[in-house]
């Protein structure tokens, strides 16, 4: 066996990191360290994260469907307060801004802001765009789509506040459904 991998090996930086994530800024879990000094222990090839599997279904993130007659945009935005997050539609594009202002925690001052921009496909009409925010911190932005019209301009897309959005799922051993936890 050759010992050349390990020593070109990049030390666990092929693994996805959270810098980009939708949990950037939040606390480092004891497997974000361990994937780095661990390096060529855990290779790829025989480390699976079911850990990570697990978080990942629960964890509704950023979806896009676009489907023939919407196109449908799922965030989830549970770090901010409804008031800290706008839906616009500009010059033919979604907008959705969030942010914060730096407040004190216990580690010391935390602010969040992002922005995300989705194109509004063929045939969708800005005035359409729906916009709605579950209880549980998913933001779902509609924009069905129609004969085309003009896309120009600037309008500002309201967000209707509803129920929780994530599936319960069911519990393998007896049969029983249990939710989700975040």
């Amino acid at each position: 066996m050759s010992l050349i991998p390990y020593f070109f090996d990049d030390f666990g930086f092929r693994r996805p990191r959270r810098l980009m994530d939708q949990h950037f800024g939040l606390a480092l879990t004891p497997e974000d360290l361990l994937s780095v000094a661990a390096g060529p222990l855990l290779s790829n090839d025989y480390y699976r994260p079911w850990r990570h599997l697990a978080a990942a279904a629960r964890d509704v993130g950023s979806t896009i469907k676009a489907e023939n007659d919407k196109l449908q945009i799922n965030l989830d935005v549970q770090h901010f307060a409804p008031e800290e997050i706008s839906v616009k539609t500009a010059d033919g594009y979604i907008v959705v801004e969030g942010k914060h202002e730096e407040k004190k925690d216990e580690h010391g001052f935390i602010s969040r802001q992002f922005v995300r921009r989705y194109q509004l496909p063929e045939g969708a009409a800005p005035e359409n765009v729906e916009s709605r925010l579950s209880s549980d911190g998913v933001l779902t932005i509609t924009a069905p789509r129609k004969v085309p019209e003009a896309i120009k301009g600037e309008r500002k897309v309201p967000i209707a506040q509803t129920g929780p959005v994530r599936k319960e799922i069911k519990d393998q051993s007896n049969g029983t459904e249990e939710p989700k936890e975040k």
